[in-house]
């Protein structure tokens, strides 16, 4: 992953021994690099692409990273609200498998000011929801932003009632980890934008 940052590492630690000392891993793998955080301003994030996924107070890190990686595959920004994982955490940095370098990413967002700019801006807003929801296939076609919430309380009403429409993952359990729920609904855009 060193090698993808779009910045050059200010210090790299190489030898096995220098990243046991570094890593805050139990079983860290190969060179660890320092670098400048990559932060996005909200409004650039809002010009960079068409597509973005907003997370509420997801926890992860796992999964935070996970929708990273799941963004970058199917060409969105996104969106951190205030109380998700850190993105500089080493497990979400793990996790994105080096996305973090290729999507635009802005971090601790006021959720509600955020999907207000967004709508101004043309977005439409789409909260994930278990059920009740639009199906994914009907996903709006041109911008859009789709909140994704934590694994244990989901989105909370104040996003609901900002947001334009509802869209549910039909399954047969009863709830979706957040990150499958959020690169589903990710894959489903990215399908639209394709044709």
């Amino acid at each position: 992953m060193i090698g993808e940052s779009p910045s050059p590492a200010l210090r790299t630690f190489e030898s096995e021994t220098e990243v046991r000392r570094v890593s805050a891993l139990k079983t860290p793998a190969g060179p660890v690099g320092v670098f400048p955080f990559l932060d996005v301003l909200e409004v650039d994030l809002l010009s960079a692409r068409d597509r973005i996924i907003l997370l509420y107070g997801v926890q992860d890190p796992g999964n935070v990273g996970t929708v990273i990686r799941s963004a970058h595959a199917f060409g969105a920004g996104v969106a951190l609200s205030a109380g998700c994982a850190d993105l500089y955490n080493p497990k979400t940095v793990r996790a994105t498998m080096g996305s973090l370098f290729h999507a635009p990413i802005a971090r601790e967002l006021d959720a509600i000011g955020f999907l207000n700019r967004a709508r101004d801006n043309g977005f439409r807003t789409l909260a994930a929801v278990p059920e009740g929801g639009e199906a994914p296939a009907s996903l709006p076609e041109g911008k859009s932003v789709l909140a994704v919430g934590a694994e244990g309380s989901g989105l909370p009403d104040i996003v609901l009632e900002v947001c334009d429409e509802r869209v549910t993952v039909p399954s047969r359990a009863a709830s979706l980890n957040a990150a499958v729920a959020a690169s589903i609904l990710l894959y489903h855009a990215y399908a639209r934008v394709l044709g």
